[in-house]
């Protein structure tokens, strides 16, 4: 989760490299989730997931290992970390549910409702302060992510619900990173939550199976290996590497630039997947995604500047996630402040 509780004077250069790195990882989480649409034509979700998470320890634990101090791999906070994997295991596993039934994007679109959740979820239980300037984007945001849903319209589609429910789940996780803070490194936490969730998407997959009768529309969601194939391993692989690549950007984005800086680009995400469902899958968003989409970005961007504004009057900043869909978060360093009232 990024905060932002002091302003640091970053050179222009490396501001621009952040903002590069950002957009690049944002492209790669677009590129790894197209994929992922594009294989669950033919496989489950949950190998698919489990694979990742395969390639996610090959590279994260040597390295961890490597690194050492303050790197660590047995952490006296690993209950966070595993409660963390739970909430990623649920709700992943519906974000990805909903893809054959929907374009990417409109799933992704419902799924940036994520910031907006976790600000209103650190102002309710956190009790962080917040003022009628982000209330208002935060409402702005909401009607984004209603007009994107369309609920009471011919149209709507119950499967819509499930992005919903990952990116409050995503935001749930978020409060926990809070509470994980600096105590633990964001390469730490990231393997613990990316290795950790695709193990226990298992017990999910095999749970869902048992209890309920998967039709051939949700074959992808199926208790299903016969399609598992050495054959199809390099792609697999493939994809573990993406999302890796992906956080690591993410991740180095924001160790060599403001947070204030380089978080609203993440937001590029949305417009590069809409773009990248048009051309590899021939979907052309809906006027109410595209719309919904403007709300989103315009609220969260907003949100992201009233962050750095309230850090240079020295105020309690309301949590702003850094995220993308699959991605643990970038749990970052925070500072305690003294509250103050907001001044608007």
């Amino acid at each position: 989760m990024s905060t932002i509780a002091t302003t640091v004077d970053v050179p222009a250069s490396r501001t621009h490299q952040g903002i590069a790195a950002i957009i690049l990882g944002m492209l790669l989480f677009v590129f790894q989730d197209a994929m992922m649409k594009s294989l669950l034509g033919d496989f489950s979700v949950w190998p698919l997931l489990l694979v990742r998470a395969v390639v996610c320890s090959l590279v994260m634990v040597p390295l961890i290992l490597y690194f050492g101090s303050p790197h660590r791999i047995l952490t006296p906070l690993w209950p966070l970390h595993v409660a963390r994997a739970m909430l990623f295991a649920f709700g992943f596993s519906l974000y990805y549910a909903a893809f054959p039934f929907m374009t990417l994007a409109a799933v992704t679109t419902i799924f940036f409702a994520a910031p907006l959740i976790t600000a209103l979820f650190a102002a309710m239980f956190l009790k962080e302060h917040i003022g009628i300037h982000r209330i208002s984007a935060l409402v702005l945001g909401f009607i984004g992510v209603i007009i994107a849903m369309k609920p009471g319209a011919d149209s709507f589609q119950w499967v819509s619900v499930l992005p919903l429910i990952c990116a409050c789940s995503y935001a749930t996780s978020q409060m926990l990173a809070r509470r994980i803070g600096d105590r633990d490194t964001a390469m730490v936490a990231g393997a613990y939550t990316i290795i950790l969730a695709g193990v226990l998407v298992l017990p999910v997959g095999w749970t869902l199976n048992a209890l309920f009768d998967i039709g051939t529309q949700a074959a992808h969601l199926r208790w299903s290996w016969e399609a598992f194939t050495f054959g199809i391993l390099p792609w697999l692989i493939l994809l573990g590497a993406i999302g890796m690549v992906g956080w690591t950007l993410l991740s180095r984005a924001y160790q060599i630039a403001d947070v204030g800086a380089v978080a609203p680009f993440e937001y590029a995400y949305l417009p590069l997947a809409a773009t990248l469902g048009y051309l590899a899958f021939d979907e052309v968003p809906s006027w109410n995604t595209l719309v919904g989409m403007a709300l989103i970005i315009v609220s969260g961007v907003y949100i992201g500047y009233r962050e750095v504004v309230n850090a240079r009057r020295s105020i309690m900043p309301t949590a702003e996630a850094s995220f993308a869909p699959g991605n643990p978060g970038v749990v970052h360093e925070v500072h305690e402040v003294d509250p103050a009232p907001e001044r608007q």
